[in-house]
């Protein structure tokens, strides 16, 4: 009777999931009720570059930001692509590969997501397209942030 009285309550207020997650993060349901903003690399820590960038500064931005790739921004600073580790691997037969641009290597059209996407969601996602990280971006598709898998892997929401 108490859990069917809990329930007319939970309804007449309102109380939803999100409400649930937010009250009790720690725990299984919060865990898989997290959002995708609470996780991403957001301002100074996401990594990004200009198209014009030449290859040479590409590699520092990946290295000094740690996630194993870059945004690659066009002129209007809006998301023209992304590098990762394993674009440079595929393009090391490129002649003078450090003097290109970044447009060069990047791949156009990468894979993005919203910051209010479900983070459970997120990491279905890269395990289904077998990548480690997502472009977070606005309706306007400028980038707001990045999620990695290792974000994901701490949260131990699996």
């Amino acid at each position: 009777m108490g859990d069917a009285l809990a329930m007319v309550l939970l309804v007449d207020k309102g109380f939803r999931q999100e409400d649930f997650a937010s009250l009790h993060p720690g725990g299984g349901i919060g865990k898989r009720l997290m959002r995708v903003e609470s996780l991403m690399h957001a301002g100074a820590a996401v990594p990004a570059v200009r198209a014009t960038t030449s290859m040479r500064a590409v590699v520092t931005e990946i290295s000094a930001k740690g996630l194993g790739m870059t945004c690659v921004l066009g002129e209007d600073d809006r998301l023209a692509g992304i590098i990762t580790d394993g674009d440079l691997r595929r393009h090391m037969g490129i002649a003078d590969l450090l003097a290109q641009p970044a447009s060069a290597v990047m791949t156009s059209s990468p894979q993005t997501i919203g910051r209010s996407m479900l983070a459970v969601q997120a990491l279905a996602l890269m395990e289904q397209r077998k990548i480690t990280s997502l472009v977070v971006v606005g309706a306007d598709a400028r980038v707001e942030g990045v999620l990695h898998l290792h974000d994901l892997w701490r949260t131990q929401m699996f």
